[in-house]
């Protein structure tokens, strides 16, 4: 399968159509009281808007961005963008790492530097990594909408074409949050000769128990099931959207600069360690690099479309007999009991 080596540059065009409407926004009526109660809070998001429209440099992050080794491959159909980052030390590991919703692959923007060249940052060469990071189907650079039946599953068949048939690897390790944690977790146990290890940032809802008959649960597991039911209603309304009317957002976000940093800030707040302000725990250049990109991109509507994929296709999933990692975090959502994580083959408490 053939690759082709990528610049990110978009025309002009398209960065004078953003500022001229973020020059026209219609802001609504100002709700008060409320703070980020009932969504995006009005003051924090003219606030970014204002940097969007005033001092944010795409062009500067696309210079950041481009330090990259970035490529673009046909696999089964679906155009798929990925960075490639050969390790610098004597035997680097080959790593796919997979993002997650409603983030891209500038997730991993930090981390690439310092797992391909450890030694760089006071790290032991030893430990490097050829650091391939993909950009999941229907989300920003990998951009078009997926082929159908995209969902964790095969995004993790295509995952495994990419390393073994593309880039030449036999065997690899692999990592992700949110969405890549599935994607992670499908390719542990379908290539389980493939996968040296696994490490997670979560392991998302622990379905079976929500099925689970009450009587049959302990009081751990059924503290834990009220925890996730009750997110699920005060919380997961995006979810249940993107998970079944996906296309009902295509319109708005596509057409909506306001609309669509509304939509992702709500998240980054909710699911970031914040503590009561988006500036607590990202960057505003940060944040903006990923919503312009999925603006530039048109893919806020493509890369809902996964939730609806998952809903209704995705088999049951566990992590095949691979090594696994995990990093729980203090202010992550819905974190499970360690002893209840030890039911589940995914978790792996780490110090």
């Amino acid at each position: 399968m053939a690759l082709e080596p990528v610049d990110i540059h978009f025309p002009q065009s398209q960065l004078d159509d953003l500022q001229r409407r973020l020059e026209n926004i219609r802001w609504p009526a100002r709700p008060d009281g409320y703070g980020w109660t009932r969504g995006t809070e009005h003051a924090a998001l003219r606030d970014i808007v204002h940097y969007w429209k005033t001092d944010f440099s795409w062009r500067q992050q696309e210079k950041s961005l481009n330090q990259f080794a970035h490529y673009r491959s046909q696999i089964a159909g679906n155009d798929i963008h990925f960075i490639h980052e050969t390790g610098k030390g004597p035997a680097p590991l080959p790593l796919i790492l997979t993002h997650g919703w409603p983030d891209s692959f500038t997730r991993y923007q930090k981390v690439i530097p310092m797992l391909a060249d450890p030694a760089r940052y006071g790290g032991d060469p030893q430990d490097a990594f050829h650091v391939v990071v993909p950009s999941v189907p229907g989300f920003g650079l990998s951009r078009g909408q997926p082929t159908a039946g995209i969902n964790n599953a095969a995004v993790a068949r295509l995952w495994h074409s990419l390393m073994t048939d593309v880039l030449g690897y036999n065997t690899f390790g692999a990592g992700g949050g949110d969405i890549g944690s599935g994607v992670t977790r499908c390719l542990a146990m379908a290539y389980p000769e493939a996968l040296m290890g696994i490490h997670l940032t979560d392991i998302g809802i622990i379905r079976p128990l929500l099925m689970a008959a009450p009587d049959g649960l302990t009081a751990e597991e059924a503290q834990y099931a009220a925890a996730v039911r009750e997110w699920i209603q005060n919380e997961g309304a995006y979810m249940s959207l993107q998970a079944t009317k996906p296309q009902t957002l295509f319109w708005a976000l596509n057409d909506s600069p306001v609309g669509l940093a509304s939509w992702i800030l709500e998240k980054f707040m909710a699911w970031g360690d914040c503590q009561g302000r988006l500036v607590n725990g990202f960057s505003y250049d940060e944040l903006l690099t990923n919503i312009t990109l999925y603006w530039l991109t048109g893919t806020a509507g493509s890369a809902a479309n996964i939730y609806y994929e998952n809903m209704h296709g995705l088999p049951p999933v566990d992590t095949g007999n691979v090594p696994v990692g995990m990093a729980q975090f203090a202010a992550d959502i819905l974190p499970p009991a360690q002893t209840l994580g030890r039911k589940t083959p995914e978790y792996h408490p780490l110090g």
